[in-house]
C-alpha cells in the first residue's frame, strides 16, 4: 500500500506542476474536499466530458436537460435525502476528533456499508469495539456511531430563525425526474427515452480524501432512462454492459476494470452494480449502474400530487415508468483517465514522467518546437507550422508553440503534459518544408513534408 500512495502522491504533484489540477483557496492553506483545475484540467475535463456526451446520445431519443442547482426542500423529501442521506460518525473520546465508522471498521477487515441504517453500524461498531484505534491519537475510545447528513445548506432565502434550511443538490438526478413530464410532453419523446445532464453538486463530506475521489463539490454525468416495467430487466442489463465497454475506448487498461454488484441495496433501488477500477487505493467505483423501479417517479407523485403517470398505448393503461440510471463523477472519470495514464520509464539514458493518454481524451494532441529559439527563421517557420495546425477544426485548438529550454527538456514536458506527438522544425525544414514528427510513447521519430503533416496527425490520432 506504501508504494501505492507514493504513486497518488506523484499523480498530485504531477498535477499541480503542470496545470491540471490545484488544491482549492491554496493561497490561504487550502479548503478541504475543493479543487481547481488549471488549463490543462480544464482541456482534460472537456474531452471527457464530450466523449461521454458522444456515448450516451449513440442512443436514440436521450434528451439533455439542466436544472437548477438550488431546488425546492421537498424535492429533497420526497426523494429521501432528507432522511436517509448520510455516513455514520463516530467521534473519538481521547482526541475528539471525528471519523468515519465504516472506514474504521473496514481497516481490521470487518463488514461495513455507508448505506447500513444507523442502529445496524452500532451494532457492528460495538462488536469490534476493542479493536479499533483512532486514527489520530491511537486510543481506542469511541463515542457512539451518528448519522450524519451529507446534504449541503445555504442560508439563501432564509430570513426568519424558524424557516427551513435550504439544500443544494446532492445530485442531478432529482433534477430529471421532477422535469420528467415536462421533457415528455413535449411530444418528441416516446417510452422507452433517457434524460441526461452534467452538472455540480455538493455533499458534506465528513472525511474527503484521496485527491479527487471523494470531494465536496464535484460534477456528476448521469442518465436516467424511462421505459416500461415489463422491459425493464433487458434494458438494465444493456446499459449495465454499454457502460462497461465504454471505458476501454477511452484507453483505459481492461484488467483494471470490474463490474461488482451490491451487496446491500439502498431503498429506492431493485438491483444496483458499479464499475469498479484500480485506483492506487485499492477497486473502488468508478460508475453506479441502478435499476431504481418506478420510486423516484412514484415519490414526487405522492409529494406534489403531479400526475408522473403515462399512457400506454398498447394495453390502454396508464403506469408510472421504471428508470435505470447511469450515474459517473466527472473529477473521479478524471483521476481514473490520470491513473491509468502515468508511467515511468527510460528513453536516449534518460528517465522520464509521461502520462499516456488516449489520444482522444489528451489535453494537447500536437505541440510545435524550433529547434534552436535564438534563430529567427526556424522560429518563423515553426509558427506557421502551428498556426497552420491550430487553425484546423480536427485539432479544436489543441496545439501548443515550444520554445522554452532546449528541446530535450521540451519533450519531458510535453510528455509530462501526454501530449502524443511533437513537430520540431530544423534547418533542413527551411530547405525541404518537412518538419520531424516524434511520438510520445515510443520516441520514433520520421520526416514529414508540411503538406502532409495535419493529415498524418489526424490519422494517427484516430488510429
Amino acid at each position: 500500500m506504501k508504494n501505492e500512495d507514493n504513486l497518488l502522491d506523484k499523480i498530485v504533484s504531477l498535477c499541480k506542476r503542470r496545470g491540471f489540477i490545484y488544491p482549492g483557496s491554496s493561497i490561504y492553506g487550502g479548503f478541504a474536499g475543493t479543487y481547481d483545475l488549471g488549463p490543462y484540467g480544464v482541456m482534460l475535463r472537456r474531452n471527457l466530458v464530450d466523449e461521454w456526451k458522444r456515448a450516451i446520445e449513440e442512443e436514440d431519443s436521450i434528451a439533455f436537460i439542466e436544472s437548477s442547482i438550488f431546488t425546492s426542500r421537498k424535492v429533497w423529501e420526497a426523494s429521501g435525502h432528507v432522511s436517509g442521506f448520510s455516513d455514520p460518525l463516530v467521534v473519538c473520546n481521547s482526541c475528539h476528533t471525528k471519523q468515519r465508522a465504516d472506514h474504521l471498521l473496514e481497516s481490521i477487515g470487518a463488514f461495513a456499508d455507508e448505506k447500513m441504517t444507523e442502529k445496524k453500524i452500532n451494532e457492528v461498531f460495538d462488536a469490534h469495539r476493542k479493536e479499533l484505534t483512532c486514527t489520530i491519537c491511537g486510543k481506542k475510545d469511541f463515542g457512539k456511531v451518528r448519522a450524519k447528513n451529507l446534504l449541503a445548506t445555504s442560508t439563501l432565502g432564509v430570513f426568519e430563525e424558524d424557516d427551513q434550511e435550504v439544500y443544494l443538490r446532492a445530485e442531478t438526478a432529482q433534477g430529471i425526474y421532477i422535469n420528467f413530464k415536462n421533457v415528455f410532453d413535449v411530444g418528441s419523446y416516446e417510452i422507452p427515452f433517457g434524460i441526461a445532464q452534467i452538472g455540480k453538486v455538493f455533499r458534506n463530506e465528513i472525511s474527503p480524501r484521496q485527491f479527487l475521489f471523494r470531494m465536496r463539490e464535484f460534477e456528476q454525468m448521469e442518465m436516467q432512462y424511462f421505459v416500461r416495467p415489463k422491459d425493464a430487466p433487458a434494458a438494465y442489463a444493456r446499459w449495465k454492459q454499454k457502460r462497461f465497454e465504454y471505458y476501454p475506448t477511452l484507453g483505459i487498461k481492461k484488467e483494471k476494470l470490474r463490474l461488482k454488484q451490491h451487496d446491500n441495496l439502498v431503498f429506492y433501488a431493485k438491483d444496483a452494480w458499479d464499475i469498479q477500477y484500480e485506483f492506487p487505493f485499492g477497486w473502488n467505483e468508478l460508475e453506479g449502474l441502478h435499476y431504481r423501479g418506478d420510486y423516484d417517479l412514484s415519490q414526487h407523485q405522492k409529494f406534489s400530487g403531479a400526475d408522473a403517470g403515462v399512457y400506454d398505448e398498447e394495453t390502454k393503461e396508464r403506469y408510472i415508468p421504471h428508470v435505470v440510471e447511469t450515474s459517473v463523477g466527472v473529477e473521479r472519470t478524471m483521476l481514473m483517465v490520470l491513473c491509468d495514464a502515468y508511467s515511468e520509464d527510460e528513453m536516449n539514458g534518460e528517465k522520464r514522467v509521461v502520462l499516456r493518454f488516449h489520444p482522444r481524451i489528451a489535453p494537447i494532441k500536437t505541440a510545435v518546437f524550433p529547434l534552436l529559439r535564438n534563430k529567427p527563421q526556424l522560429v518563423e517557420k515553426a509558427q506557421e507550422v502551428y498556426r497552420m495546425l491550430r487553425q484546423n477544426p480536427a485539432f479544436g485548438g489543441a496545439v501548443r508553440f515550444d520554445d522554452n529550454g532546449n528541446i530535450g527538456k521540451r519533450y519531458r514536458r510535453q510528455d509530462e503534459i501526454g501530449t502524443p506527438f511533437c513537430v520540431t522544425v530544423d534547418f533542413d525544414s527551411l530547405e525541404k518544408d518537412d518538419v520531424t514528427v516524434r511520438d510520445r510513447d515510443t520516441g520514433k521519430q520520421e520526416r514529414i513534408d508540411v503538406k502532409s503533416l495535419t493529415l498524418h496527425i489526424k490519422e494517427e490520432l484516430t488510429k
